[in-house]
Order: structure tokens, then sequence, then C-alpha cells
């Protein structure tokens, strides 16, 4: 079964988060990633890791695949039903890293809400090549806070 181009999914934008480190389009440093929303209601990105990502020579930085996954849970919780209204920030995090992950080569990045108990959403991503193989998954609880928090200094 071959997978739908992420083009034909539905974008997912955000007004308030033009700086964010992961999507944000004006972070100059960020990773500007674009999610979309497929046909299951989770949230998908295809990417390409420039150098400036590197770890070891020729991979991508594990920190960064960990900001990656966690970019991609937080936006999976914006894709569900309710997640437009949620502002959820990560209380705990796990990274598998099972293959290296190559810089320059064409990444797809998928995350999903797996549930959702009260203030708690727990989610889980992947991070794969364009063969299917999985390079690095991750599981997280992010908490949802009240959006005024967000502006309070």
């Amino acid at each position: 079964m071959q997978k739908a181009p992420v083009s034909t999914f539905t974008p997912l934008s955000f007004d308030d988060q033009h700086n964010c480190f992961g999507c944000g389009a004006h972070n100059r440093i960020g990773l500007r990633l674009r999610f979309f929303v497929d046909e299951q209601g989770a949230a998908m990105s295809t990417l390409r890791m420039p150098r400036r990502f590197q770890g070891p020579h020729g991979f991508v930085h594990g920190g960064i695949i960990a900001a990656v996954l966690d970019e991609a849970m937080s936006k999976a919780i914006h894709a569900s039903r309710e997640g437009a209204k949620v502002m959820a920030l990560t209380r705990k995090m796990e990274t598998e890293y099972l293959r290296p992950t190559p810089l320059g080569a064409v990444l797809t990045l998928r995350g999903q809400q797996d549930r959702v108990e009260g203030r708690k959403h727990f989610c889980s991503a992947t991070l794969s090549n364009q063969e299917g193989q999985t390079l690095a998954r991750g599981t997280a609880l992010f908490i949802a806070i009240e959006r005024q928090a967000e502006h309070k200094h």
C-alpha cells in the first residue's frame, strides 16, 4: 500500500508560533517544520536535516532528533478535535534511537495523540526514512496549561 503524499493532507497552521524552534517560519536557526494532518488525524511532516544539525559525522545530532519527535507529538495534540484550544507542555519524554539518521535524507515524521486523561495528553511519534524503516521513536506525556499563563512574566 502506497501512502498519499503529505501535500494531499490538511495543513496544520499556527498563528502564535512564529518564532518556535520547531515550527516557527521566522526562526532563522530553527527547524521550520511544516505539519499536515493525515487521514488518521496524526500530525505529519516530511523533512531533510541540513548539516547545521550534525552530530556524528554524516548523521543528525540526537538532541535534534528528540526535538523533532517532541514537536511532532505537540502538533498531534493540535491536530486532534479539541487540540486547537489546548496548550500543553512536555512533562516527560522517552526517545529510542533505532538507527542512525542521515543528514540530507528525506524523512517522514509522524506524531499522534494516543489518549487523554484530564489535563494529561499521552502521545507518540516516529521518524522514518523513505524505505519506511523507523529510525527513532518517542513517547511523551504533555500537561495542558491555561493559555493565559503563556503571557505572564
